[in-house]
């Protein structure tokens, strides 16, 4: 048998369970799951390799109306990988089906993809037959797609979709070493894992707001020194990340060095400063910057 490998994209609305599936055909934690949407605000690959076949995973953001800048780049950042895909995985929330609108939109943006279009019908088990008729109601003569029932959080049907991605990735040698799993640096997951415990910690528009960057990352010592900057928009913003005396941070360092250490297998000192940067969301050479890939026809 000829080795195969392609590129699969996870893509859907904002809290389907993109990042959860990723996590689950990886076995690994690679992305970050809270129950806040819209928590994938870049693409974060993951690569899953078997003797003869390399899946690279690209998990999207979510695809929703963009309401701001950082919406704008985001949406086009899952544009982006279903043009590239060899195979789309339109992933779908069992238990809060689309609706009229968000079913149009969903149809506009796999149109743009030249590859087949799957359809995961995720959180199966929380899915009712109502739900999953009205899913797969829509989806056939929409998509041309019978869906197929998984759960990314207790790893239900992954291996019949592992099946079906075998089949439809194209012929090619592997695209990354065997034993990789993400391609992405180090500092990007640092990076997501502190930002996953500011949206497990903090409420409302906060964690949306909150920017973080790695300044400095020294691996040649004993625990690994990890510097970051929390970027907000505002000093109110500020002042709630920081907490009283200073105790929102302290927790919000130790959650997140737990997980660190989880994920690196060394001891890491974490060090938080929390930095003003106005309206970044909104600005388009502050988002560049950030590494947001901001249309080019964008004025803002």
């Amino acid at each position: 048998m000829k080795s195969r490998a392609g590129y699969v994209a996870l893509v859907g609305l904002p809290n389907a369970g993109k990042s959860t599936l990723l996590n689950g055909f990886l076995d690994q934690t690679l992305c970050i799951v809270t129950a806040k949407a819209q928590t994938t605000w870049k693409r974060v690959i993951g690569i899953r390799s078997s003797d003869e076949v390399q899946a690279i995973f690209i998990d999207t953001p979510g695809l929703l109306s963009a309401e701001s800048l950082l919406h704008v780049s985001m949406v086009r950042e899952s544009q982006e990988a279903i043009r590239d895909a060899d195979l789309v995985l339109l992933v779908v929330d069992g238990s809060n089906p689309p609706n009229a609108g968000e079913r149009a939109m969903l149809e506009k943006n796999m149109n743009l993809s030249k590859a087949p279009v799957d359809v995961l019908i995720n959180k199966i088990d929380l899915a009712t037959p109502a739900n999953v008729a009205r899913i797969t109601e829509w989806v056939s003569p929409k998509l041309g797609a019978e869906p197929f029932g998984v759960s990314g959080l207790n790893g239900d049907g992954l291996e019949k979709i592992w099946e079906r991605i075998e089949e439809v990735l194209p012929e090619s040698p592997f695209l990354y070493p065997k034993d990789e799993i993400g391609s992405a640096p180090v500092r990007f997951f640092v990076e997501e894992f502190i930002r996953e415990t500011i949206f497990e910690q903090y409420n409302q528009e906060v964690p949306y707001a909150v920017y973080v960057s790695i300044d400095e990352f020294r691996e040649g010592q004993d625990p690994i020194y990890v510097k970051a900057n929390l970027l907000v928009e505002r000093d109110s913003q500020k002042m709630i990340i920081l907490g009283k005396g200073g105790r929102s941070i302290k927790k919000l360092g130790e959650l997140s060095r737990e997980k660190i250490e989880g994920f690196l297998e060394k001891r890491i000192y974490l060090d938080l400063w929390v930095k003003v940067l106005p309206n970044w969301r909104k600005r388009k050479g502050d988002l560049e910057r950030l590494g947001f890939h901001v249309p080019k026809d964008t004025q803002r």
